[in-house]
């Protein structure tokens, strides 16, 4: 198990995280939350600019239970798209706005204040930096989200 601190003057915010393998293998495998960040930086972008993009046909087939990809790099910024069936943990991103659009299926978001959000295809709605949320796929969902390509994202315990 590890433990990761964070910095923050968001009394709503959770500073400690405990993270198991079994919860975030790949967060468990780092050795500090630099380490992390800089592989999330690191993650490769699909495109490069001027190039024509097919959405539907990235989003399309499989029976992901999740995929997230960088799709385009937009100055700090990125465009992910993400194909999934199952929730995702609780964490919030403390430097980073995300911008959530649903294309198909429905997307779950539930805040730690207890609001939750349905979005069906073609919604969207923007989570502020520093709201802790998760996501969660109801059936098969294929959503993009426009967030900040080196995005911190701490991870918190289950509300």
């Amino acid at each position: 198990m590890s433990e990761s601190k964070t910095e923050t003057n968001n009394p709503n915010v959770i500073n400690t995280v405990k993270q198991t393998d079994e919860q975030c293998p790949s967060a468990a495998r780092a050795d500090d939350a630099a380490a992390i960040r800089e592989a999330y930086v690191s993650e490769p972008v699909r495109y490069s600019a001027l190039q024509v993009v097919d959405l539907a046909a990235e989003g399309a087939g499989g029976d992901d239970i999740y995929r997230n990809t960088v799709i385009y790099r937009v100055n700090d910024s990125c465009l992910r798209l993400a194909v999934f069936n199952e929730k995702y943990r609780w964490h919030y991103h403390p430097k980073s706005d995300e911008l959530f659009i649903v294309v198909d299926g429905c997307l779950a978001i539930d805040l730690a204040d207890g609001r939750e959000f349905h979005l069906s295809p073609w919604q969207s709605v923007t989570i502020p930096a520093g709201v802790i949320h998760r996501t969660r796929a109801i059936g098969r969902t294929v959503n993009l989200c426009f967030e900040e390509l080196s995005a911190e994202t701490i991870f918190t315990e289950e509300h």
